[in-house]
């Protein structure tokens, strides 16, 4: 059992048998929110993400988050700007109660093929408290000036559309423009070798 320690306190972590020669996670600066997770993939077999698809990427720990905190796993945003690859269901949430690995979707929306190799930092991890609710059935919400409208209706842009067509005819023709700028393909998953 090792301790990653931060100035809240000690989070637990357990450093699985396919991540014992990579570094426990830290904070690279004073001022960083999270720390960086890396790829625990075999060095020999470095995976591969071809453009479109996705892969589930093993990082080697599982950790205790304190109870009342959750941990949210985010994207790089140097592997977004610079080959497109982001975390798919970003942000990623470990809740306290989970004790398993903890393992990155990481998704290639750039136009080649990307190679994770062991030890690569893939995706960044903040740990965060967490507010729960009693939810409470009712007839009714309280009135806004907002009301129903979602989906870009506070947008300047929206609302002569809105006037023009309608609600109906405006909220077709969004998302028929969706479907022609994000063209829907066949993503299919890369799961890593055993490790």
């Amino acid at each position: 059992m090792a301790k990653a320690t931060t100035k809240s306190g000690n989070l637990r972590v357990v450093v699985l048998a396919h991540g014992k020669d990579l570094p426990l996670p830290k904070y690279q600066t004073n001022g960083a929110a999270g720390f960086d997770l890396v790829a625990a993939v075999p060095a020999a077999k470095p995976l591969k993400i071809k453009a479109g698809h996705f892969a589930l990427v093993p990082t080697g720990l599982a950790f205790e988050i304190p109870q009342g905190f959750e941990a949210q796993v985010r994207p790089r945003s140097g592997l977004a700007a610079k080959f497109g690859v982001t975390v798919l269901n970003a942000p990623g949430t470990i809740d306290s109660d989970y004790r398993g690995e903890v393992q990155v979707i990481l998704i290639n929306h750039g136009p080649k093929t990307f190679v994770i190799k062991r030890g690569e930092r893939i995706a960044q991890m903040v740990i965060a408290s967490v507010t729960r609710a009693t939810l409470t059935a009712a007839a009714a919400l309280s009135a806004t000036t907002r009301g129903a409208g979602g989906f870009g209706s506070t947008g300047a842009a929206s609302k002569p559309a809105l006037k023009k067509a309608g609600k109906a005819k405006a909220s077709k023709a969004k998302v028929v423009a969706a479907k022609v700028a994000f063209p829907r393909r066949r993503i299919t998953p890369v799961r890593p070798g055993r490790h």
